[in-house]
């Protein structure tokens, strides 16, 4: 009887834990992506993916998906599946889109896909980095309206990629160089025509910045190498001048007892 009593709680107590483990691996609402860039080039294409798994788990079992984004030459394909099989599928032309998602169509995944072309820079800022809505995901249930995904993307141009890449340079040879006013203010110019899409002017400001921190950097090596050395001459002559004054010393000290 002991035994069978304690068979029943041991299954009883697994089916607990099973229950449990179950509860901790519930699936709930969630997106993931694929191909969302850190920049691009001005005209370069761009493909991006957004997957949503459980759209209705932990959300209302009607709502609306709502996408918009800044590239240009949109093209939006939204595909709704079950248990991987093909549902439903939408396909929108503009910058954004709105469709209804219902619990009844059996979907369990909605799967976006955006294609489009980087927008031209209209605002040139060197810090925080000129940057474009590469895509906006939402959820909209009656008046509420919640963003699940942002995603924003670095754009650029030719030039402006290499005015910002020889101020950088500058500000590192600057940073190395333990700081230098005169390069300091180059480089605030250089800023300065970036911004205001003077690319050759910011990246020639850039350059003498950066050589007046090299320069600024190599005097001060060799004004610690002279230092350095002047240091060594004087133990030198202090370690020369001792040894002469101990030989002397000795030298009297051998003609005293003459």
């Amino acid at each position: 009887m002991n035994l069978i009593r304690c068979s029943n709680k041991t299954a009883a107590l697994l089916c607990v834990v099973a229950l449990l483990a179950t509860a901790g691996t519930a699936s709930a609402f969630s997106v993931s992506a694929e191909g969302v860039p850190s920049e691009t080039a001005v005209d370069e294409e761009v493909s991006v993916t957004y997957t949503i798994d459980d759209p209705f788990t932990d959300a209302p079992n009607e709502w609306t998906l709502a996408g918009s984004t800044e590239l240009q030459n949109v093209s939006w394909t939204v595909t709704v599946l079950r248990a991987g099989d093909q549902v439903n599928q939408e396909t929108y032309g503009d910058q954004s889109f709105e469709q209804g998602l219902d619990i009844d169509n059996n979907g369990d995944q909605v799967r976006i896909e955006l294609v489009g072309t980087t927008q031209a820079v209209s605002n040139y800022t060197y810090e925080p980095p000129e940057s474009y809505q590469v895509a906006s995901l939402s959820r909209i249930s009656g008046n509420n309206e919640d963003e699940f995904r942002n995603d924003t993307a670095h754009h650029y141009t030719e030039e402006s990629q290499a005015a910002r890449q020889a101020i950088d340079d500058a500000q590192a040879a600057i940073d190395e160089a333990g700081g230098n006013a005169e390069a300091e203010d180059l480089v605030s110019s250089a800023v300065s025509s970036y911004e205001n899409g003077n690319f050759q002017n910011a990246q020639d400001l850039a350059g003498q910045a950066e050589s007046q921190a090299q320069q600024a950097q190599q005097s001060a090596q060799t004004q610690r190498t002279l230092l350095m050395v002047g240091g060594g001459l004087v133990v030198l002559l202090l370690l020369v001048g001792g040894g002469y004054y101990a030989y002397t010393q000795m030298g009297g000290d051998d003609y005293s007892k003459l």
